[in-house]
């Protein structure tokens, strides 16, 4: 579990890891900035809630003294976790899950272990609304890391710098995986910030660059497992609410039903794409606003004859 400063969402995830009574819990946290009134005592808070574990559990924990951004701290946090562990399931602290997201993950982790043609399981489906299938889950590129799990063979193919992005950006593969002109611009605008240390500071792009750059899959259930409730202030990245992406979280149904094949779902994929890279309604109309205003006042007073 990843944490930083925020005790009211901590709590609630917390109290839904509680439910679950795991044998073993690994903790991250980021420290206070040194700059931001009252963060040292919310992260003290937050550390105290993740601490009071009543279960028999072997906790343990990796947190930092100081602030080291959201980029350095969970990739340095997960390096910690796979030197301890082969496999893990992950979750922020404003990543409520439903129950079932826990033995979705378990029973995978243990289906795929060992599998490269699997880079994680995902719980997050934001494309539920058009995910028409029989089968408990998909297979993706996109994925989602609102709640998530891999493995430490995985994990290694991490690639926080993009190094070999310049060879596979001249050789144009971002069409090869992405038929629409203006996503492949879209990726490659980011990877270049990303390769470039000019993006945002985020560790998930990496991520998602690496199961791409591997012709990965993810695995996605058919019913979004996993609630954000970290919109709005205090986030660090979704600072405005955004109805396409706060969905609530459903149960899963067992037995699981697996799929039949490995070909990825490229509809759901291009429908989540789209959502990704268009903007939210209210920032649509108001800029349809802003402009009917500027043509407005662009527009010479008439005169009565």
């Amino acid at each position: 579990m990843i944490v930083f400063n925020r005790p009211r969402t901590t709590r609630i995830v917390f109290d839904a890891v509680a439910k679950i009574r795991p044998a073993k819990l690994l903790l991250i946290a980021d420290g206070p900035r040194a700059n931001q009134s009252g963060e040292e005592e919310q992260c003290a808070q937050v550390r105290e809630i993740v601490r009071a574990v009543d279960w028999p559990c072997e906790l343990l924990t990796n947190f930092a003294s100081s602030n080291l951004g959201c980029q350095e701290r969970v990739i340095s946090g997960l390096d910690w976790v796979f030197s301890l562990v082969e496999e893990a399931i992950i979750l922020e602290d404003d990543c409520l899950p439903d129950l079932s997201f826990f033995p979705f993950c378990r029973e995978l982790l243990e289906r795929y272990r060992g599998d490269s043609r699997i880079s994680y399981i995902s719980g997050t489906n934001l494309v539920q609304h058009y995910t028409v299938t029989n089968d408990s889950y998909f297979f993706s590129q996109i994925g989602g890391i609102w709640g998530w799990a891999t493995w430490r063979s995985e994990w290694k193919r991490y690639d926080r710098h993009l190094i070999d992005w310049p060879e596979l950006r001249n050789e144009n593969r971002l069409a090869e995986v992405f038929d629409q002109p203006q996503v492949v611009a879209y990726w490659t605008r980011i990877f270049n910030l990303m390769h470039e240390n000019k993006g945002p500071n985020t560790w998930d792009y990496q991520w998602l660059y690496a199961g791409l750059k591997n012709n990965s899959l993810t695995v996605v259930p058919s019913v979004n497992l996993i609630r954000n409730i970290g919109f709005g202030e205090g986030a660090t990245h979704t600072t405005e609410p955004d109805a396409r992406f706060i969905l609530p979280a459903n149960p899963m149904i067992f037995p699981l039903k697996h799929p039949a094949s490995f070909i990825p779902s490229r509809s759901l994929d291009q429908r989540r794409v789209q959502d990704m890279i268009s903007a939210p309604l209210f920032q649509r109309v108001s800029t349809k606003l802003r402009r009917a205003a500027r043509r407005l006042l662009r527009r010479p007073p008439s005169h009565a004859g």
